[in-house]
């Protein structure tokens, strides 16, 4: 990373951060997630993104506005026929599919990032949006007024029921998995951020990427800073960049706080023992 990238991921955070500061209401989900994307590729497009939404939501509205009777559907004709958005099945997991402004650009992405775009535009639309997090999938649900909620789910570009949703989770999971009121509650804008961040986690994690998975740790801790398995994982990778007291620190609070498992804990107090033996071997 060149040292202007560095000066403007470092701009990034911080923004990050004032932004979730306030209350969750408060919270703009879209520019939010846009300044995760610009930590990660710094490009100064935040401004030009937003001002994109914007374009695609007074747009969206005048279709709404023009078709208020059959408002989810217009929009969806919208965004999945016209505008081309939809579910990237070949490479799911290509880090770009969490990336906000990519899939701005190249209209595929994640069910929670497709949901994002959704939302933003529905909600200049005129019509109430809210991301519903099943498990191992997302969707929106959309109502505008006295009009009946439905289910939309963004990365197949279709309106959908409770019993597709079953469908999908038994795909997932074999069955072992009953659709229930708590999978289709709302989720608060925080709680999609920690997802989105969560999705660039395991890929970074996977790939062994350890300091873009420390940053994305870190802005998890902003979001949700009593997360103590954060905590524990940030301790574990600062360990492996060999950053060995800012290591021992973070397992230390983890263990004063009362971490997870018996398991687990035991686990951290031996590392903490071998980084500290590590430590007094450089004396």
């Amino acid at each position: 990373m060149t040292p202007y990238n560095k000066l403007t991921a470092n701009e990034a955070r911080r923004r990050f951060a004032s932004l979730i500061a306030g209350s969750d209401e408060a919270i703009n989900l879209a520019h939010a997630a846009l300044l995760i994307a610009e930590e990660e590729e710094p490009h100064g497009a935040v401004v030009r993104n937003l001002a994109l939404l914007g374009e695609m939501g007074d747009e969206g509205r005048r279709r709404v506005e023009a078709n208020r009777s059959t408002g989810v559907e217009t929009l969806n004709s919208f965004m999945f026929d016209e505008l081309g958005f939809a579910g990237d099945e070949q490479n799911y997991y290509d880090v770009r599919n969490s990336l906000l402004p990519q899939v701005l650009e190249r209209r595929v992405g994640l069910p929670i990032t497709l949901s994002i775009v959704y939302m933003e535009v529905a909600r200049r639309a005129g019509l109430n949006a809210e991301g519903v997090g099943l498990p191992g999938h997302f969707i929106v649900r959309v109502g505008a007024g006295a009009t009946k909620e439905t289910l939309v789910d963004p990365f197949y570009g279709k309106v959908i029921d409770e019993g597709e949703c079953q469908q999908r989770l038994d795909t997932m999971y074999g069955g072992q998995v009953v659709l229930t009121e708590k999978h289709l509650r709302a989720m608060s804008k925080r709680e999609i951020l920690v997802r989105v961040l969560r999705n660039l986690q395991g890929i970074y994690l996977n790939s062994n990427l350890h300091r873009q998975a420390l940053a994305v740790i870190e802005r998890i801790l902003l979001l949700a800073p009593r997360s103590m398995e954060d905590h524990r994982v940030r301790g574990i990778l600062l360990a492996q960049m060999n950053r060995l007291h800012e290591a021992i620190e973070e397992l230390q609070f983890y263990l004063r706080h009362g971490g997870g498992s018996a398991e687990e804990t035991e686990a951290v107090r031996e590392q903490l023992k071998k980084l500290q033996a590590q430590i007094a071997s450089f004396n």
